[in-house]
């Protein structure tokens, strides 16, 4: 009797919730899971009129539109050999963003995007694929120039404008391909100026403009562009914790770029203005107690020897006399040898430069004329 009752239970509970289920209707009034003509179920009507942008994006339209194609993605990739077979392969090496220069297919990029690699693919902007080969490169400057064998029709120069006038406050524009993804824009203003950043030989690159337009990593090499399109800088490096951008990052100024690049062209390398002599390392001269720069030695016939100038020496008695120690240059304090580097730089082969150095105690002053480095 008992189980009697237990199924005919279960067969009222079975039987509740299928009428429940059957009567569940929606808020207008159907069964949920029905066919509904409503308006609701149909997509919504699209406005006829076109978007109406504001000046500022059509400014920031005209610039990407213009600016896009002399922009270009570069791979590079490395060849190693595997430790037992020996047989070689390919392993991708980096990526970076580059901006076309000339007709001629000279495209200019940050050196780091090299560096080290055997091969680099070049990619236009409309998905072109190019070998390129390197026509120069200017560590100390993080700057590089490639070439690829293009038509004349692809290759459109980007339009070059003056680092000089720059405001803090100004909008910028970057294009590049962080992570890979090409032609992306962001855009910001002009953080600050006069900032000073570390290549990858050490040396300091000064003049370099601060911004919070968005940099990362596949932005390298990429262009920095004023409201006109104009370019105004590299994209070279961020400060960031992380490896993402956290809205600081840092463009080598244009004018930097418009000095070297020719030279790169024409020489494949950056002919520096120099004394003519060698430095002691800044470690051993602090660990000496010295400051300023020592030289180490000087090179026969270079314009420190005919300036007289000397570097390490061996006494009559057979002592070891320490080089002269610079101190000074046009006036400009000397403490490390990137301070000289860094005063030299802004100075071409054949100028003249005041050298305040001591030599046995004594302060001493002569003029130089640079010459150029090997």
């Amino acid at each position: 009797m008992r189980s009697v009752r237990t199924r005919l239970l279960v067969l009222l509970l079975i039987s509740t919730v299928l009428l429940l289920v059957y009567t569940v209707r929606d808020d207008w009034g159907r069964p949920l899971g029905a066919d509904y003509a409503g308006p609701e179920g149909r997509p919504r009507p699209v406005a006829q009129e076109p978007v109406a942008f504001s000046a500022d994006e059509r400014a920031t339209i005209a610039v990407f539109e213009k600016a896009a194609r002399s922009v270009v993605f570069i791979a590079s990739s490395a060849i190693r050999r595997r430790p037992w077979s020996l047989n070689l392969f390919e392993v991708p090496q980096g990526a970076g963003t580059g901006f076309v220069w000339s007709r001629e297919g000279h495209i200019v990029t940050n050196f780091h995007v090299v560096y080290r690699a055997d091969a680099i693919t070049v990619t236009m902007a409309d998905g072109s694929d190019y070998e390129a080969r390197v026509v120069g490169i200017d560590p100390d400057d993080d700057l590089a120039v490639l070439q690829i064998q293009a038509s004349r029709d692809q290759l459109v120069p980007i339009e070059v404008g003056s680092s000089q006038n720059l405001r803090v406050g100004q909008k910028v524009l970057a294009i590049g391909n962080p992570f890979g993804l090409d032609h992306t824009l962001t855009t910001g203003v002009v953080s600050a100026l006069g900032r000073t950043i570390k290549s990858l030989t050490d040396r300091t690159i000064e003049g370099v403009i601060q911004t919070d337009a968005a940099i990362n990593p596949g932005n390298s090499g990429g262009p920095l562009l004023d409201s006109a399109g104009r370019l105004i800088g590299i994209n070279t490096q961020i400060v960031s914790p992380s490896g993402v951008f956290a809205g600081i990052g840092f463009a080598v100024p244009v004018d930097t770029i418009n000095r070297i690049v020719p030279e790169l062209i024409k020489h494949g390398r950056v002919i520096r203005p120099g004394l003519g002599v060698s430095l002691i390392q800044d470690s051993i001269a602090r660990r000496w107690g010295i400051k300023g720069v020592v030289i180490g030695q000087v090179a026969e016939g270079s314009a420190a020897m005919r300036a007289g100038l000397q570097g390490v020496r061996i006494n009559a008695a057979g002592r070891i006399e320490l080089g002269d120690v610079i101190t000074r240059v046009d006036g400009e304090p000397v403490e490390v040898v990137d301070d000289l580097m860094v005063i030299l730089d802004r100075h071409r082969v054949g100028d003249q430069v005041s050298v305040e150095y001591a030599r046995d105690g004594r302060r001493r002053e002569v003029t130089v004329t640079l010459q150029a480095l090997n």
